[in-house]
């Protein structure tokens, strides 16, 4: 046989899809691996015409799933985001809608034994070593996707995967601001450097001419908006001890505005070469504590109601997504408890994926 074969569940996870992988059926090497991830989705070419990949970046993501060894957590799950268009694989961020299909996906693989009703399983992302604990509709002790939750920028319905993220404050860099400054100022605009989940660089759309309105086709059209963006999104990596993010999608970059409603803003979400179509569940928790939290680019944005965990809507390009935060305020600044979001998934398909064995020969 001239390929290798790897077996696979292809996967929707929220307003993402990919193939979610047994850890053990793929090379152990990371160089081999980003060679296999690059092959099997296609990166190189638009459509991603030699691959799986969507040609999109919510298209071109990556879930590998293996038995936890942390007393807490029941499955590991390391993600990788494979760019479109240049062959580049990053292992460094997390992503939090491909993490809602990952209790499915380990129950499809065997890795998770469901329960009768709801199974709950606790997950530890590798990348940042953030903890989450999902839950799943398994009636019968059989996973089921089928149900009448909806989440916008997807079609139709499905069963509810219940999310709630715990420790992921500093995700990456840990800290919560990783600068040390609620505000920065960067090239003249200024900036919230802060890691919820996701570390990001968060700024007001008006400062850059913009109301956070626009559709994505809009904002990927505007160049001279995405070449200062990343200028300052590069500047910002350096001041939040993340290095040379030349080749990293890492830092986001998001974009607030106001709103008409109370616990309400309208955000923007860059994945960072690109507008996001909808909203990453990751970066979704880091805007809004940006919002919530005193003193950021965002203070007095929204109007606050109702005492901690409070419901942050977050306004996107194709509807909306509700966050609920639990924190605390005082002295001692934002103090982010935990986060906690309703997504659904849905298995695509399923069986073996093929890679050619001059890229891996299965050994």
């Amino acid at each position: 046989m001239s390929q290798t074969a790897i077996p696979y569940v292809f996967m929707r996870g929220g307003s993402s899809r990919g193939p979610y992988f047994n850890a053990k059926d793929l090379p152990k090497d990371r160089d081999t691996l980003a060679n296999v991830l690059v092959s099997l989705l296609g990166s190189g070419h638009q459509l991603n015409i030699d691959g799986i990949g969507g040609g999109n970046a919510v298209t071109t993501k990556v879930a590998m799933l293996s038995k936890s060894d942390d007393p807490w957590a029941d499955v590991d799950y390391f993600f990788a985001q494979v760019s479109v268009l240049d062959g580049l694989v990053d292992f460094k961020p997390s992503c939090g809608n491909i993490l809602a299909g990952v209790a499915s996906a380990a129950i499809e693989m065997g890795l998770i034994t469901p329960t009768e009703g709801e199974t709950v399983v606790n997950i530890r992302a590798v990348n940042t070593e953030s903890k989450t604990k999902a839950v799943v509709q398994t009636p019968s002790g059989q996973i089921s996707y089928d149900g009448l939750a909806q989440i916008d920028g997807v079609p139709g319905t499905a069963a509810p995967v219940a999310l709630n993220f715990l420790e992921v404050a500093g995700s990456l860099t840990n800290k919560f601001l990783p600068t040390g400054n609620l505000i920065d100022v960067i090239d003249g605009t200024e900036v919230t450097c802060m890691d919820v989940a996701m570390p990001m660089v968060i700024a007001r759309a008006a400062d850059f001419g913009l109301t956070a309105k626009e559709t994505v086709a809009e904002l990927d059209e505007n160049k001279a908006f995405f070449a200062r963006m990343e200028a300052i999104r590069l500047k910002a990596g350096e001041l939040m001890g993340m290095g040379d993010c030349t080749k990293s999608v890492t830092p986001k970059f998001g974009l607030l505005a106001p709103s008409d409603a109370p616990n309400t803003v309208r955000t923007r979400y860059f994945m960072p070469w690109n507008t996001h179509p909808t909203m990453a569940v990751t970066g979704s928790q880091c805007l809004a504590s940006c919002a919530l939290a005193t003193g950021t680019i965002a203070d007095g944005m929204m109007e606050v109601q109702g005492e901690p965990p409070i419901t942050i809507q977050l306004e996107h390009p194709m509807g909306s997504m509700d966050v609920i935060v639990d924190f605390t305020e005082g002295q001692g600044g934002f103090q982010h408890q935990s986060t906690g979001i309703i997504r659904t998934c849905r298995k695509l398909a399923d069986g073996h994926v093929f890679v050619p064995k001059d890229v891996w020969d299965g050994q």
